[in-house]
């Protein structure tokens, strides 16, 4: 990056904008050629170089007539020589028309004859004004300048010596050009009557340059027209942006990149310097210069050539969405749009960092990196608590329930994925949705995978059945994350949901192991004892059952009543099912009724136990009682019709060889 001169200072006596207005106060750099030109000029230059002899200039009967008053017009010429330099410079735009007459003339003159001008102040003079900076002498500048052209355009003159004449007034433009652009560099560090006399010669020199293009000027002197200083203040603004956002940050943030910390300096720069163009210099420039503009669009231009030099490069990671951050959210949002510039900048279109072509190349290299930092930050994770459940590390108790960090992390991981697609846009949000769940739904069933075999594989560890019931109690939170924080399709959750219902299942199944099969040999008494004897069998079972319930208060409350249901289900159908194993004689209706009544006292042990230690599954509840109604019927063929009626709604229920025995009494 090029390194050049900077352009805002504070004012005098004024407190600088932080960060934007401590720059160097050395004077402007002038052309080496500019200064021998200047030089070599004024060594031999005089006021008769510059400004035409009175000869050339006046008609050949002048000098007739300034014989006859030769008295009256020596007086008055001593007095007008007495007063030299920059006394005089308003005379030239005061002198007299050639065609008007002179109150001395004599009353039949025919031709008009103009006043003697005054002598404007001489090239030493005005070489050491534009020296001391007074601008003051642009004024006489440009009038020695319309004098050697109008000598030029009137002829009598040697061409050498309008030449040479010429080379004093570029030399004296170059001198004048340099403290007004010099100035202008560096406006914020002059006092704003010196900046508006700045402006004010500009604007002047534009009217010239103006004045100059509606024709050609005479053919003895050489076009300096138009001189075009507006455009070297606009080229001193790209210059002065291209050093103020060039810069090296001053000190190095901790923990951010190369890039990061230079785009930060840019952003920042760029921020500070336009607000204090809008407060400080606005109110100075003349609305034709559109100052905010060219500031804006100068610093707009090396910002956007420096995001497009980083674009070409093969970017890591972090540094390609630190780029589109920065293009498609900070820039557009913080720096152009910001509360002080936002009204200052709506008329100026500086458009996009980037081309719409590089920023899609962006977002998908962006995506695709993105997929695959939560695909090994996810299978990190779940690598990290496999290893806790094998090495047998008791899981955390959070309000009395097994805890495990996995299911957070995950939604941690996944969450940062969405938010940082949505930090850049929130259509590029929506684009990462589906590829996050995919990756999610990949990773569930890598996690079932992983907790499958540990329930098969390390059954002997002392917190085995802790880390079970935690991975359980995971499953809450990925569901409510699924289906309450991510709105997706009604098909998504479902999909995502296969493998979690199946690590629930499974988890369920493992717990209730021990405690099904030590309900095993009792559930076989029913077959074994006369009808009197099941209730109490009936009774030592939901005793069995209800010691062993505490074993789960570790799971979520929304678990417990899952993992209820699930022992409710197995009490209905195992009695059921030894019921229906037994073959009965029943002689009478009246031996039919004292079973059916039988059935039903157990049907409400059942239940009452269930539904009082929170099992939901009130559908069961009818399952036993509607046995009990079939056994009190007498007629065959409505046990057929309602044994059938019964099979549709439990359809798990084998109860063909009991009803088979009632119907073959």
């Amino acid at each position: 990056m090029l390194k050049m001169m900077t352009f805002f200072q504070g004012l005098p006596g004024q407190p600088s904008v932080p960060g934007a207005l401590d720059f160097p106060r050395s004077p402007p750099k002038v052309p080496s050629t500019s200064e021998a030109e200047s030089e070599a000029s004024m060594s031999e230059a005089s006021s008769e170089d510059l400004v035409p002899p009175l000869e050339a200039e006046v008609a050949p009967d002048r000098d007739e007539e300034e014989a006859v008053k030769k008295k009256e017009k020596k007086e008055k010429k001593e007095k007008k020589k007495k007063s030299k330099g920059l006394a005089n410079m308003l005379s030239v735009f005061t002198r007299k028309k050639k065609g008007q007459p002179s109150s001395a003339e004599t009353e039949g003159d025919s031709e008009s004859q103009p006043q003697p001008a005054s002598p404007l102040p001489t090239v030493e003079e005005l070489k050491a004004d534009l020296e001391r900076g007074r601008l003051e002498a642009a004024g006489p500048l440009l009038a020695l300048e319309r004098e050697l052209r109008a000598a030029a355009a009137a002829g009598g003159a040697r061409e050498e010596e309008l030449v040479r004449r010429q080379s004093k007034v570029e030399a004296l433009y170059v001198l004048l050009r340099d403290q007004v652009l010099g100035l202008l560099r560096r406006p914020l560090e002059a006092a704003p009557e010196r900046l508006r006399q700045a402006l004010a010669v500009l604007a002047e020199q534009e009217r010239e340059d103006g004045a100059a293009a509606a024709g050609p000027g005479p053919p003895a002197l050489a076009a300096t027209r138009p001189r075009r200083w507006r455009q070297l203040w606009r080229r001193g603004v790209a210059q002065a942006a291209e050093e103020r956002l060039g810069r090296r940050p001053a000190a190095a943030a901790e923990g951010r990149t190369e890039a990061e910390r230079a785009f930060l300096h840019m952003g920042r720069t760029m921020k500070e310097d336009l607000e204090a163009v809008v407060e400080r210099l606005k109110p100075l420039f003349p609305a034709e210069f559109h100052v905010v503009a060219a500031y804006a669009e100068s610093y707009h231009q090396h910002f956007a050539a420096q995001v497009a030099a980083m674009a070409q490069f093969e970017l890591c990671e972090r540094d390609t969405y630190m780029l589109l951050f920065w293009v498609q959210n900070l820039y557009p949002n913080d720096v152009i749009n910001s509360p002080k510039l936002a009204a200052e900048l709506q008329g100026v279109r500086l458009g996009s960092l980037l081309p719409p072509n590089q920023i899609r190349l962006l977002e998908a290299t962006f995506l695709s990196n993105e997929a695959a930092s939560v695909r090994e930050l996810m299978a990190r994770a779940l690598e990290l608590e496999s290893k806790r459940w094998t090495q047998d590390v008791a899981p955390q108790r959070l309000d009395g329930h097994c805890h495990s960090e996995l299911a957070i992390d995950i939604i941690q991981i996944v969450s940062q994925g969405q938010a940082k697609a949505e930090s850049i846009t929130l259509d590029l949000g929506t684009q990462i949705k589906h590829i996050l769940l995919v990756e999610l739904a990949s990773f569930l069933r890598s996690y079932q995978r992983a907790f499958d075999e540990f329930l098969e594989r390390y059954k002997q560890l002392r917190n085995y059945r802790a880390n079970v019931i935690a991975n359980i109690n995971n499953c809450l939170s990925f569901r409510m994350f699924v289906e309450q924080k991510w709105q997706t399709p009604q098909d998504l959750p479902s999909h995502l949901m296969s493998p979690l219902k199946e690590l629930k299942s499974h988890g369920f199944d493992t717990l209730l192991q021990n405690l099904f099969g030590d309900l095993k040999p009792l559930f076989k008494r029913f077959t074994q004892t006369r009808w009197a004897a099941p209730t109490q069998t009936l009774e030592e079972i939901i005793f069995t059952v209800g010691q062993r319930l505490p074993e789960f208060s570790g799971l979520q409350g929304c678990f417990r009543e899952e993992l209820m249901e699930v022992v409710h289900l197995h009490l209905v159908k195992e009695y059921i099912i030894r019921l229906s194993k037994r073959r009965l004689v029943l002689k009478t209706a009246e031996q039919q009724q004292q079973l059916a009544e039988h059935i039903l006292a157990n049907a409400r042990l059942i239940q009452d136990f269930c539904t009082q230690s929170g099992s939901p599954a009130t559908w069961l509840h009818n399952a036993i009682p509607t046995l009990a109604e079939i056994v009190r019927l007498q007629d065959p063929s409505a046990i057929k019709i309602e044994v059938a009626t019964y099979a549709t709604w439990y359809p798990d229920f084998r109860l063909v060889s009991f009803f088979c025995g009632l119907t073959c009494l």
